[in-house]
């Protein structure tokens, strides 16, 4: 299964990451969201925790969503 965690989508940005955690209370929210999202579309994936077909799309939307608003995020706090 891949692993979709920010450190694993971007690991060239995880001094970025880190830093927006720490000063940045709205990428911490958008943050936590995320990985909460992944982390409930992984148990409906091995079949922990049941979801029909579009409750699984509807989450994966989401997190991609989520994943956009964060890389951007990133992008505007690579030294440049």
């Amino acid at each position: 299964m891949d692993q979709h965690d920010l450190h694993h989508e971007f690991p060239e940005h995880r001094e970025q990451i880190h830093e927006l955690k720490m000063s940045n209370a709205h990428f911490q929210r958008l943050f936590d969201e995320y990985h909460e999202v992944n982390r409930h579309v992984v148990r409906v994936e091995v079949h922990t925790e049941m979801a029909t077909d579009p409750e699984l799309e509807n989450l994966k939307k989401r997190r991609l969503q989520l994943k956009d608003q964060l890389y951007s995020m990133i992008r505007e706090a690579v030294p440049g």
